[in-house]
């Protein structure tokens, strides 16, 4: 690798806490196969859907609520926010598998009046049998 590239990595590393470049690195690659993993269809993963709408759109509340309720088992968690008058959030904890997920984000995002709606997928923790940093096996 360029030295440069060495160095502005082992800084921001540092700003981070990590005590060396082998753990920075490590959290890195886990980061990359969680990404990958979540393109999996089948692969189970975990994930936070964050939805923003106008709770005065007509019928929104309820198609949002139907979308979920259609989907058994696979939310463990909502957090409903009101952020103004018009403006709610909701964060929406799933467990299931890939496809799963990515499905009801995509059904939620096209609602009509969800301002804005985000997926960020994540793992279960199964695929890292090791502590995080260097650690035993659980």
């Amino acid at each position: 690798m360029p030295a440069d590239l060495v160095e502005r990595f082992d800084q921001l590393s540092r700003r981070r806490g990590y005590a060396n470049r082998s753990q920075a690195l490590a959290d890195l690659i886990r980061a990359e196969l969680v990404q990958h993993g979540g393109q999996e269809e089948r692969k189970e993963i975990a994930a936070t859907i964050t939805l923003v709408y106008d709770h005065h759109k007509r019928n929104l509340q309820a198609r949002l609520t139907d979308l979920q309720h259609d989907r058994p088992g696979l939310i463990l968690s909502v957090l409903h926010v009101h952020l103004d008058h018009h403006n709610c959030m909701e964060v929406l904890a799933l467990r299931g598998p890939s496809r799963d997920i990515r499905a009801l984000a995509d059904a939620l995002r096209t609602v009509k009046g969800v301002t804005h709606a985000t997926l960020t997928v994540t793992t279960t923790g199964k695929e890292f049998r090791h502590h995080a940093h260097g650690g035993k096996p659980a």
